[in-house]
Formats: C-alpha cells, sequence, structure tokens
C-alpha cells in the first residue's frame, strides 16, 4: 500500500469523525446536553476561532493583553453567564458556565482567565453578597464588559492561608480606611474595580468593592511572567484608601465569604483545563496523520496510538466528571471538595496531555505555529491559582478522613 493511500485513507476517517474530534465526545456526552447548551458551546466556539485563536500566538509572545477582547466579552455572554438577566447576566445554568469556560480556554487559559474572574470573583460576590444598590450599580457595567474587575485575597505572604492575611480597615466614622497589599491578582492593572477582602479592627474577613481613582489605591503590573502571557496580572496597594461604607458587601463576611467565590471559579477552571487538553490533543492528532516517517503517517505507530487513546481516555473521563459536577451545581448540592477533585483532575490531566502532544509534534512542537507549549506554560499557572494542586489534595484527604491536614 503507498504513503498516499495510507494517508488518504487516514483522512477520510477522520473527516468522517469530524464531530467528534472538533469536540472530543467519546461517551456521547452530548446526549445528555441541551439544545441551549449546544448553541451555546457552538456560538462561543465560533468566537473563539475568530477574535482569539488568529491572534493568540502573537499576544502570548509579546506579553500583550488585547483589552479590546473585555467589551467582546461583554457582547458574547461570557461575563456573569449565571447572573439573573435582571442584573443583565446571562441567567444560565453551570453546564452552560462551563462550557463558555471550555471553549474560551481551548483558545488559551489567560482568555479564560479574565472572563472566569470577572464572572466568577467579581460579579459573583456582588451578585450573592452584596446590596441590591451594589448590584444595581456594578453588575450591568460588568456584563457588558464596560467595566473590567478583579479580585483581591491571596497576599505576599499569604496564598495557601489567607486566614493570615495582613490587609485591614478601620472605621473612621462616615468611610472605612484600607491598608495593606495583594498580589498575583489578574486583571489588577487593567481593572476598574476590585472584590478586596480585608479584616477589621476585630479580625473578621469582610468583602470591600474599592473602585479604581480612590486615592491611595494602586495596581503595579506584574513583569517577567513565562504563563498567561496574554492577561494582565499585578498587585493591589492599599495606603490608607478611604473606602465609603455602602461599598461593604453586606450579605456574607468570614474566610467562607471569599471560599464560596472559590468554589465557583474552581468550577469554571475544571471545564476550562479540558478545554485546553482537546485543543493539545485534536492538534496532535492532525500532526500525527499529516506527518510522514518511514513512508508512512506517524499515526500509525503503535506508540503514537497509545498516546492519543490515553489522551482521550482522559479526556472523555474528565468531561463526565465536570458533567456531573455541573448537574450537581444547578442542583446546589456540589461540596467544595468535590469541586476540588474535579479541578485538580482537570488541570493534572491537561497538563499530561500537552507534554505528551508535543512530544507527538516533536521539535515542532516548541514553536508558535501549535499551541502546546503556550498551554503547558499557562497549565502551570492554573495547576497552582486557585488552591494548589496539593492543597487541592488536602481538601480530598480532610473530606476523606475527618482530619485537617493544613497545620
Amino acid at each position: 500500500m503507498s504513503t498516499d493511500t495510507l494517508t488518504q485513507n487516514a483522512n477520510n476517517k477522520a473527516s468522517s469523525k469530524t464531530d467528534m474530534f472538533e469536540s472530543p465526545d467519546f461517551y456521547g456526552l452530548d446526549d445528555l446536553l441541551t439544545e441551549e447548551h449546544k448553541l451555546i458551546r457552538s456560538s462561543i466556539r465560533d468566537f473563539v476561532k475568530k477574535e482569539i485563536s488568529p491572534y493568540i500566538e502573537d499576544w502570548a509572545e509579546r506579553n500583550h493583553f488585547p483589552y479590546e477582547i473585555v467589551r467582546k466579552f461583554g457582547d458574547i455572554g461570557a461575563f456573569g453567564p449565571t447572573v439573573s438577566q435582571e442584573y443583565e447576566g446571562g441567567g444560565l445554568d453551570y453546564i452552560s458556565y462551563g462550557l463558555i469556560m471550555q471553549e474560551i480556554e481551548r483558545g488559551d487559559s489567560g482568555m479564560r482567565s479574565t472572563a472566569s474572574v470577572q464572572g466568577s470573583l467579581v460579579m459573583y460576590p456582588i451578585y450573592t453578597f452584596g446590596s441590591e444598590e451594589q448590584k444595581q450599580k456594578y453588575l450591568p457595567k460588568l456584563a457588558s464588559g464596560e467595566m473590567l474587575g478583579c479580585f483581591g485575597l491571596t497576599e505576599p505572604d499569604y496564598g495557601s492561608n489567607p486566614s493570615g492575611m495582613v490587609t485591614h480597615y478601620t472605621d473612621e466614622g462616615d468611610h472605612y480606611l484600607l491598608n495593606g497589599a495583594k498580589m498575583w491578582i489578574s486583571n489588577s492593572p487593567q481593572a476598574d474595580v476590585a472584590v478586596v477582602w480585608a479584616k477589621n479592627e476585630e479580625g473578621r474577613i469582610h468583602g470591600l468593592i474599592v473602585e479604581r481613582g480612590m486615592e491611595g489605591f494602586s495596581t503595579p503590573e506584574t513583569k517577567g511572567k513565562w504563563s498567561l502571557r496574554a492577561s494582565c496580572t499585578g498587585e493591589l496597594v492599599f495606603d490608607n484608601v478611604k473606602v465609603p461604607k455602602a461599598n461593604l458587601l453586606p450579605g456574607k463576611n468570614g474566610l467562607g465569604a471569599p471560599m464560596k467565590c472559590l468554589d465557583s471559579a474552581r468550577y469554571g477552571i475544571a471545564w476550562g483545563a479540558i478545554g485546553a487538553a482537546m485543543d493539545c490533543y485534536d492538534s496532535a492528532r492532525r500532526y500525527a496523520l499529516e506527518r510522514i516517517q518511514f513512508d508512512k503517517p506517524i499515526g500509525s505507530f503503535q506508540l503514537i496510538q497509545k498516546k492519543l487513546s490515553e489522551m482521550l481516555t482522559e479526556i472523555t473521563k474528565a468531561q463526565l466528571l465536570n458533567w456531573r459536577l455541573g448537574t450537581l451545581m444547578d442542583q446546589g448540592k456540589a461540596t467544595t471538595a468535590q469541586i476540588s477533585m474535579a479541578k485538580r483532575n482537570s488541570v493534572a490531566t491537561a497538563l499530561d496531555i500537552a507534554r505528551e502532544a508535543r512530544q507527538i509534534h516533536g521539535g515542532m512542537g516548541i514553536t508558535g505555529e501549535y499551541p502546546m507549549m503556550r498551554h503547558m506554560m499557562n497549565l502551570e499557572s492554573v495547576v497552582t491559582y486557585e488552591g494548589t494542586h496539593d492543597i487541592h489534595l488536602l481538601i480530598l484527604g480532610h473530606e476523606i478522613t475527618g482530619i485537617p491536614a493544613f497545620k
């Protein structure tokens, strides 16, 4: 059989399964989705193909955050999809939110970070814990992309132990006086508002909405990143910032409030990271059918087929885990430990697949012509932020044994 015939046969088989490989669905997960879910996924996928994929390698190489994408995300409904339509949110379920994050991260983790921070870490706490006045003032502008927000929890000396935070505020009668600093904050250099977590004089954690332009509030940008290069990251610095009392989130206080926000964000990451895995897998599959060595496509070799088979298996397992978690989220039954399991599993899976896909591409895999190295660098941040890989392991360990191992 000739090389041309081998290649043509492989391509014919691939073409007959175009839909499966456009969105790997080996176990027929689409049968569990509604037509609305599929339409939302298709719309976001088309958006990513048009507005992100053609430019992302250039943005990443230049460490450039394309601010114009914020308005475009607002127009497509990527911000606050689970927020009520009363406040210009999407009014959608959590499966829809997951699919949106999956498709955006197929384009780039940094782009998904921009969207998920806005929705899960800025709009969500205002929607869930905010006053009616706060909801009316901020949510519509955040949903449309007129405003960009960020979330301030992590501090220079307190990451996995947020309860140790030193950022604090005092009651000055007609306002609060906020002092401290946060770091590794996605969106901060460009953010119009920040949902900041700080301790009051009794040491109780509360959320405050801090606006750009408040005297003493600055957002230095983090330089020299080798990861999430198409998103912006920075610090939040508070030097005697006067925050109006109307900007305190009244609905909930204590560490449980920001942790609830992180649950929502981690859920989105679980879906998003598998989007990155899907992109790497699809690139590897296509390359394996096109690359000729020893007079035949490398996809005909056992070890390449082993790699592709294992990738598809792990993607399928993660998709089913994420779908089940989404149904639990919609029912209000999902636990922090269940969310931790999915976030941890998805990111580890995506990292493994990105590395295996890079190997299939050989030397070409390290170039910007293919997406694997960018995904690999991005995922090294995703595996650490919003709960490190090991912290999520300990959350599960606590659930299993009833014994906290954090201290």
